[in-house]
């Protein structure tokens, strides 16, 4: 078991000191590796003849994110968050070594997915080591401290992946993350030891979660796979054609079976209070993910401009960020209403970006406007990030945790694969930066910031209470109206 620390303990108190710097060595070696991929994306997908499953390639790292989210969350309530924390820095590695390598764009997507897994046990492991260690009036502050760990990442990420992508090529992008992803290990690794569980937990409902996220992750594997198939394939047979929408259908009644079970209840139905913070996670991040993802591809493509300097759009995202996260860190007043204010200005930057897109704006206008967007995000996602642990009892955290990132995660998923589909479907091989494909994908995905605002209504009307929970319960949903 950990020692407890002060209720007066700050961030940077000499007891917990050592923890924090570990959390954002940690926070800052998947930042740089998010920055880096991105940028090179478009520059792998044209080299392996990949742009028609260029969203697969973002969609299977979420998708493998689930898996690992569900596993890693029961295994934090009965194990401590350290065996969970191993396992993801390794698959990590794992998936980017074997990405760097690949052959064939397909094989670049699997080392994705297993990079994905590995970061679906660490972001749990991260949230449950937050919520054990640190008192919850410094919870705001670590959270705003998390996304700053993103502002050097986003300034040096896309220019240095950009260097390396031109000068020595794309895939010492992935080789040259795994050091640090190494070097994050030594850092934090000393810092867990004392994370232990916080008390026995029963092993059947588990294994249950366990094949729950199997299912869940196998449903929307299969859903994306044939979506995108089916927008890429050329005059399909009615057999390719039948099976690959059945495949669709099957994959997404299975994910729609087992996903309320590995949420509060009443989270697809916006039920108040905890289920629609959760919900709102989800949603806002169909919008930004999905749009991020495509923003390099069609800069370089539309533009002709270099990955290095598309690059600096997403460095804009994520600085606004982490302005975003800095603010909700010193709110006065009820912070469950940054929901409703995060989704508002969200709505109204990606408008403007699929506004300024359609009219071919100046790059700067795009960086403004998607910096804005990445303020909204800080500002929503930290926020929601500090209400769940303080609505969640103790010896739930791991699992409300992995809740959270489920939705997370599933939104991202929806969003990269929604995306994805509307540009095989849409683009011509020959025209691969026709503008208006752009705008129309940006536009569809606008439609979400208006469901983000109304879920985040229905959040905004959370108990102010903290974690008096009943234990039992605090998986159900029943957060007071």
């Amino acid at each position: 078991m950990k020692k407890t620390a002060s209720k007066a303990a700050g961030a940077m108190s000499p007891e917990l000191r050592p923890l924090t710097i570990g959390i954002l060595a940690i926070i800052t070696c998947a930042a740089f590796e998010a920055m880096a991929v991105i940028t090179a994306m478009p520059v792998v997908a044209d080299e392996l003849s990949g742009e028609s499953s260029y969203g697969l390639a973002f969609s299977m790292y979420l998708t493998a994110s689930l898996l690992g989210t569900v596993v890693a969350g029961s295994w934090c309530d009965r194990k401590g968050p350290r065996p969970a924390l191993a396992v993801g820095m390794s698959l990590m590695i794992l998936g980017l070594l074997a990405a760097g390598a690949a052959p064939d764009f397909w094989l670049v997507t699997v080392g994705r997915a297993v990079s994905g897994l590995g970061g679906g046990f660490m972001i749990v492991a991260v949230y449950v080591v937050i919520g054990r260690s640190f008192p919850q009036r410094a919870q705001p502050v670590v959270f705003g401290w998390l996304a700053a760990a993103w502002v050097l990442p986003a300034l040096i990420g896309p220019v240095v992946a950009g260097f390396v992508t031109q000068q020595f090529g794309w895939r010492w992008v992935f080789l040259g993350v795994a050091p640090v992803v190494i070097a994050a290990v030594v850092i934090v690794w000393p810092k867990t030891r004392e994370l232990g569980a916080m008390a026995a937990a029963d092993a059947a409902p588990a294994k249950a979660r366990v094949v729950r996220g199997l299912a869940l992750a196998g449903g929307v594997f299969a859903a994306q796979w044939a979506v995108v198939r089916l927008a890429d394939t050329d005059d399909p047979g009615t057999g390719t054609l039948v099976g690959l929408v059945v495949l669709a259908a099957a994959g997404v009644v299975v994910a729609l079976a087992v996903l309320p079970a590995l949420l509060p209840r009443g989270t697809l139905v916006l039920a108040r209070g905890l289920p629609s913070i959760i919900a709102t996670r989800g949603i806002v991040n169909v919008a930004f993910f999905g749009t991020e993802a495509f923003i390099p591809l069609m800069l370089v493509s539309s533009r002709g401009i270099d990955p290095g300097t598309a690059g600096l759009t997403l460095s804009a995202g994520a600085l606004g960020w982490s302005a975003g996260s800095f603010v909700q860190a010193r709110v006065t007043f009820g912070r469950q209403w940054l929901l409703v204010a995060g989704s508002s200005v969200l709505s109204l930057s990606l408008g403007g970006f699929a506004l300024a897109t359609a009219t071919e704006a100046p790059l700067w206008v795009l960086v403004v406007v998607w910096g804005l967007s990445g303020f909204a995000m800080g500002m929503t996602l930290s926020s929601t990030s500090v209400l769940v642990l303080k609505l969640s009892a103790a010896t739930e955290q791991g699992r409300n945790s992995a809740a959270l990132q489920i939705s997370d995660q599933l939104g991202g998923v929806a969003g990269t694969a929604g995306a994805g589909a509307l540009f095989a479907l849409l683009h011509d091989p020959a025209d691969p930066g026709h503008v208006p494909t752009f705008v129309a994908i940006w536009l569809a995905l606008w439609v979400f910031t208006a469901a983000g605002i109304v879920s985040g209504l229905r959040g905004a009307r959370s108990s102010d209470d903290g974690p008096g929970l009943t234990p039992s319960k605090s998986m159900e949903g029943t957060v007071p109206a």
